[in-house]
């Protein structure tokens, strides 16, 4: 009898192939659509995608797969297809609408919003010796940023290529990741979508992205103006130049994908192509016809169906393979694993089917572990082989830097150490042993929210430019002005805050995990306390390389603490540590309070104690052994910390870094243990032990 835990490509053989397969004398379309009664080819002039020039018939095949072989399918061919089917709740046929192949690998735009054509792709890149560099979980810094927004100013990269696939490859920009000690790019969406038709009659836009027209096909708006004039394939050898040039300098590309629903929005909205084709197949409702939406955008795409899921593998696969993208971080993942009752199910078989993928083998997995719908906030149970989005540790290490330090102004601190602490070791509390640090991404901002100069600048947002009244965005941001909202030219409180920056940096890239910077927040980039700016398209949402000193002395500290992380194991654990027993490739880790002595149980969570010692040993299996001291100091009085004097073969420690420098400091100091040391009000100190 089959296991029947053995992954199962959803739909098997009968949905292999879907879309366009070209051969000699012609091409084969495929198309998916169980409700269907009938599906008709249309191709249109390739200058006037209004004039349609022919059409044929599709075949009813086994499965549900609908299928024409014509000559009328040739490299640049622009075509729709037009369904028929039953009415009926679920259903919303129309034969007259012309739709987009979901699986089409380009893209042809006309004159109106919905004028949208797919077209026939014929691949000739060369990638040459080009591999991807599978850089290992444990060195992974991830660098989140918007393709347009990165070069849209930056003064090197030549005006034609601001804002594009080939400005992002551009040596300028090789050289700031480079130079910053970034491994992987993962880029805000760049399948093809569309902005919603409610903010174009604002005179607003999407920026960020989040509103997909469909999976296979690049974003034509972020190729230079020559590709676009030459066409699809143009525009899809830049996106490939990109990856291909990125990867040549050692840097992983890693896609925001957006699985969980379309630009069709709810009933009424755009018809474009899934609705058109089966949309009682591919989005979730209730027996009535009404949508289940478990992501706030109006339709949820529905993976509890074979087709469904096939069309999300079936992507993914393409852009792993055809792209040579190295990771995807998933939107509202929570929504695709859903099965038919509408309940998140950790062993959905398209969760199992991507793990199980062959192709999407070394692809790294990255779970945005939420969605708006019943159950939806799953933090830690996603399955092996899955990274999450951490919020927990978000929350934990906001609060810990920035509003239980404006509490303790009005009162006392209201917590002790002991959540912070556990998250910087690794969030065990929250991630099972098989998974490991490694399951957690770190993150304190991220493109959703308020960028890092905004969370220590702004207590509340400030959303009025997106036009709905400040009620959209978070309301809860854990965020501490430090005394002024907003703009001040008061020097304690931008002191403050700029030491607050270097806090949250550097417990982000000083935690055992995998660590996700903002981009921009390595200069202290503002959005003036928008927390919310999709819709924004502007020098409000683009980096600024034109920098003032205190940005250089950022950037200087992120290089720093990344070069840190690197260089010391026991900072980047893939295991976590058992008592009594070598776990490789773990870091030991031990605790000391302020006097160097060992913590006590009632210390952790007393709110009087926020100031602790973290020593982590690695056992690395290919690297020199290592150890490290952390000093944490949450309180804004200084403090007397005496090195810890029962730390075995502890003989010196190296001062490797503090967040109480307003520039990194070239000078290394040692101490030895039982050394007592003045620490700042409200700072981090590292260092290495010998």
């Amino acid at each position: 009898m089959p296991d029947s835990r053995v992954p199962v490509v959803p739909g098997g053989s009968a949905l292999d192939d879907l879309g366009v397969r070209l051969h000699d004398g012609g091409g084969t379309l495929r198309v998916w659509s169980g409700n269907a009664s009938s599906m008709e080819l249309v191709v249109f002039d390739a200058t006037d995608l209004d004039w349609v020039t022919d059409q044929a018939a599709l075949e009813r095949r086994p499965g549900g797969v609908w299928e024409v072989t014509s000559a009328l399918l040739q490299p640049g061919t622009r075509y729709a297809v037009r369904v028929g089917g039953p009415h009926g709740p679920g259903n919303t046929f129309n034969p007259e609408t012309l739709l987009l192949d979901p699986y089409a690998k380009g893209l042809a735009q006309g004159h109106g919003y919905q004028e949208w054509r797919s077209v026939v792709i014929v691949d000739g890149f060369d990638w040459g010796n080009t591999s991807k560099p599978r850089i290992p979980l444990d060195r992974t810094v991830i660098y989140e940023g918007h393709l347009k927004g990165m070069t849209k100013r930056h003064p090197e990269v030549p005006p034609a290529l601001h804002g594009t696939y080939a400005g992002l490859a551009h040596p300028a920009m090789i050289e700031h990741f480079h130079a910053l000690g970034i491994t992987s790019v993962e880029l805000l969406p760049v399948h093809a979508f569309v902005p919603e038709p409610r903010l174009l009659e604002r005179g607003l836009t999407n920026y960020w992205g989040y509103n997909t027209l469909n999976y296979f096909t690049p974003h034509a708006a972020y190729a230079t103006e020559d590709a676009r004039k030459r066409g699809p394939e143009a525009i899809i050898a830049e996106f490939k130049g990109m990856v291909k040039l990125l990867h040549e300098a050692g840097l992983e590309v890693i896609l925001d994908v957006v699985y969980n629903h379309t630009s069709e929005e709810g009933i009424g909205g755009p018809r474009s192509s899934l609705r058109g084709i089966d949309n009682a197949s591919y989005y979730r409702q209730d027996g009535n016809g009404v949508y289940i939406d478990t992501t706030g955008c109006g339709n949820t795409l529905d993976t509890s169906t074979d087709a469904g899921a096939r069309l999300v593998l079936d992507s993914l696969r393409y852009w792993a393979e055809e792209m040579q993208i190295d990771g995807f971080r998933f939107d509202l993942a929570t929504a695709i694993a859903r099965d038919a009752a509408h309940t998140y199910n950790p062993e959905h078989p398209l969760l199992r089917a991507i793990a199980a993928d062959p192709v999407l083998a070394d692809t790294k997995l990255i779970a945005e572990p939420w969605d708006v719908g019943l159950g939806g906030w799953q933090t830690g149970n996603f399955p092996t082989g899955w990274h999450e989005w951490n919020d927990r540790y978000r929350d934990r290490v906001r609060n810990f830097w920035l509003s239980d330090i404006d509490y303790a102004r009005r009162a006392s601190a209201p917590v002790g150490i002991g959540g912070f602490a556990t998250r910087l070791a690794g969030s065990s509390n929250t991630f099972s042993e098989e998974r490991g640090p490694l399951a957690s991404i770190n993150f304190v901002t991220a493109h959703d929210g308020f960028t890092l100069h905004d969370l220590v600048s702004y207590d509340v947002k400030h959303n009025e430019a997106n036009g709905e009244n400040n009620r959209d965005g978070a309301d809860t941001n854990r965020a501490f002005n430090h005394g002024v909202e907003g703009p001040t030219d008061d020097p304690a409180i931008l002191a403050a805050r700029r030491k607050a920056m270097r806090n949250l940096l550097g417990t982000v890239l000083l935690s055992a995990g995998i660590p996700m910077l903002t981009a921009g927040d390595e200069v202290g980039r503002t959005q003036r306390g928008n927390n919310n700016a999709y819709a924004q398209d502007s020098p409000l949402t683009w980096l600024g390389w034109e920098l003032e000193p205190w940005q250089q002395d950022l950037r200087a500290h992120v290089t720093r603490l990344i070069r840190l992380r690197q260089e010391n194991p026991a900072l980047r654990p893939s295991r976590y540590a058992r008592l009594g027993e070598h776990i490789p490739n773990a870091s030991v880790m031990d605790w000391y309070d302020q006097n160097g002595e060992t913590m006590e149980p009632g210390q952790w969570n007393d709110p009087g104690n926020r100031t602790l010692q973290y020593v982590a040993a690695s056992t690395p299996d290919t690297e020199a052994a290592n150890r490290i001291l952390l000093i944490v100091h949450g309180t804004e009085a200084p403090i007397d910390v005496r090195l810890p004097l029962e730390i075995d073969g502890a003989n010196r420690f190296v001062s490797l870094w503090s967040s109480a420098d307003e520039h990194p400091s070239a000078h290394a100091e040692v101490f030895e243990p039982g050394d007592v040391l003045s620490v700042p009000g409200t700072s981090m100190r590292l260092f290495r032990v010998e």
